[in-house]
């Protein structure tokens, strides 16, 4: 049968590379009994999966062109066709020698010496009429590295974590490193994408996103959050319980600390490869929504005897 363009037969019948002739009949016949022009009548999408189905069991169900198609994919057809001709030409061919089939051609052509060749290949090949030897050097290199974004809780970030993946019809797991952020990039070694026949792998990149906290903040190598603190505490002090991400702890609140001051606690911030890092609060006063009668009480009493003008040195600034 005569293809026109590359489908992955494989994806096609929805069985491994590794499949079985019984596995790939057995795929056949469930897809064939379901989209079979007589079980769909006049269901143009139907008929054309049917086709589909059809023409990757008829290489796949067939060794030698099962073999070709697994060594050269998508020119697998032309393969097929050369490998008569070269008989002809007076030498044999071993297509297990070549990564793809732009080796094969580049070789080829090298053996008739550079010779013009390509009126005799002119169907079906790269380039057609015209078509020219390169050399290795200028020969396209296949990337077969891959990629894909990993998303990981704050918490998997800060403690590290495991995780599976599913690549190529193979379950990875995967370990991931305490301290990661977003942006960082983990390699895994010959688990990207596979080239057909030469069974060379390329790598695959994680590219991971940690996803936000509502409490805590990674800026740069900080880890940073709000503390909440009362205005007795702001203005009097104390040893309050903070809780930290390894639990709780405890930090001093010097007497009259402003809003808007980091207090670090040494070694409890952000893991990384020197070591654990600092972390660094930020004070914000809390008022209640309503306030109870005795605190009114309170502060009217402060009203009376504070010794400052909030807004003198403002409504200085402020006239123009």
């Amino acid at each position: 049968m005569a293809t026109s363009g590359y489908r992955d037969y494989f994806k096609v019948l929805g069985v491994g590379r590794n499949a079985s002739a019984q596995e790939v009949k057995s795929a056949f016949r469930k897809l064939a009994r379901k989209y079979h022009p007589d079980v769909n009548p006049g269901d143009a999408t139907s008929e054309a999966r049917f086709k589909e189905i059809s023409e990757a069991y008829e290489v796949l169900s067939d060794p030698d062109k099962r073999r070709k198609y697994e060594q050269f994919g998508q020119y697998w057809n032309q393969a097929g066709g050369m490998g008569g001709m070269g008989s002809g030409a007076g030498f044999d061919v071993d297509f297990g020698r070549y990564g793809n089939f732009d080796e094969f051609i580049n070789d080829l052509l090298g053996r008739f010496g550079g010779a013009d060749v390509s009126a005799g290949f002119s169907s079906g090949f790269p380039g057609g009429p015209g078509f020219q030897r390169s050399s290795p050097s200028q020969r396209p290199q296949l990337n077969l590295d891959a990629e894909v974004t990993v998303k990981i809780s704050f918490a998997e970030a800060f403690r590290g974590t495991q995780r599976t993946l599913s690549v190529n019809e193979e379950r990875v797991q995967v370990r991931i490193p305490q301290g990661v952020k977003t942006g960082s990039r983990l390699r895994l070694k010959q688990k990207g994408n596979i080239q057909p026949g030469t069974g060379r792998r390329g790598d695959l990149y994680l590219n991971l996103e940690v996803k936000s906290h509502e409490i805590w903040r990674l800026e740069g190598d900080q880890l940073r959050a709000d503390l909440p603190v009362s205005l007795d505490e702001l203005a009097l002090g104390g040893r309050v319980n903070v809780m930290t991400p390894d639990g709780e702890a405890e930090v001093l609140i010097p007497s009259g600390t402003l809003p808007g001051k980091s207090l670090r606690l040494k070694g409890k911030g952000w893991p990384s490869n020197a070591g654990r890092g600092d972390l660094f609060l930020t004070v914000v006063i809390q008022l209640p929504q309503e306030w109870s009668k005795e605190e009114l009480k309170i502060l009217e009493k402060l009203k009376l005897v504070r010794s400052i003008d909030p807004r003198k040195l403002w409504l200085q600034a402020a006239t123009l």
